[in-house]
């Protein structure tokens, strides 16, 4: 069931999505070589304690999960694309690192990621974050009161294709705002003018994952990603709102 949002609904939202992108930048800067992904965790928590929010992660069970989430974070390394539980290990130089990262404020959720290269990263690296982050944007300049949901992920489609890079399979955006996981399943791939129409009071998580070898993708144990070919894969995610004059972001980094 799509659940739109009033006027009162997006303020909280506004404030939840500063919240998340305070934390999310703090985090991305702590992302050095020698940083430890448990180290991440702790600075995420010790600051949504001092905003008054909670993680919207943190005891999550999407449904085919075997357990809910442990952590605040989202951290994945590398081949793996989402899902990667903060552990005992430390950056290293020439990692990328999916931080994916959700904030419930006053009842109010919103979600978004970015992937950070760590160090000197390879020129493939660099060019599979810049074309994931560009297709992201591809998206959200899709996303306008009147279109369609096929319309966003031809936009980023379109993007990562022209690149010669592939749009990952079987993980999706979705709607969000009221809870962390809400209709409609946002596609990272799509036709023009097909799928639901968009409407003001729409709240998106948009977030394509790309790879630089297979679309295809196997799932670990833990329950999160990987590129099926172990190629390296980013993420790029924002919050948004569609309102009458297009789509306002209320996850700005």
């Amino acid at each position: 069931m799509i659940r739109l949002k009033k006027e009162k609904d997006l303020e909280g939202l506004r404030t939840s999505g500063q919240i998340l992108t305070r934390i999310l930048i703090a985090v991305k800067e702590s992302a050095i070589a020698g940083a430890n992904l448990l180290e991440l965790e702790n600075l995420a928590r010790e600051m949504l304690k001092e905003e008054g929010a909670t993680a919207a992660f943190l005891n999550y069970k999407p449904e085919g999960a075997a357990a809910p989430y442990p952590a605040a974070l989202c951290l994945s390394l590398n081949d793996q694309i989402v899902h990667g539980m903060p552990r005992n290990r430390e950056l290293k130089d020439g990692d990328i690192l999916k931080i994916d990262f959700g904030v419930v404020y006053k009842g109010y959720v919103t979600d978004a990621a970015l992937t950070v290269g760590i160090g000197k990263v390879s020129a493939a690296a660099k060019k599979l974050m810049t074309v994931t982050e560009e297709s992201l944007k591809e998206g959200l300049s899709a996303a306008r009161n009147g279109g369609s949901l096929g319309d966003i992920g031809y936009a980023i489609e379109s993007c990562v294709e022209k690149n010669g890079l592939s749009v990952v399979q079987g993980l999706t955006g979705h709607g969000t705002g009221f809870k962390l996981h809400e209709d409609p399943t946002v596609y990272n791939y799509g036709r023009r003018g097909e799928g639901m129409r968009l409407q003001p009071g729409l709240v998106l998580a948009i977030e394509p994952m790309v790879s630089i070898g297979s679309p295809q993708i196997k799932q670990a144990k833990d329950d999160s990603y990987y590129t099926a070919d172990g190629s390296l894969s980013a993420h790029f995610e924002k919050t948004i709102a569609i309102t009458k004059s297009g789509a306002e972001i209320l996850t700005s980094f």
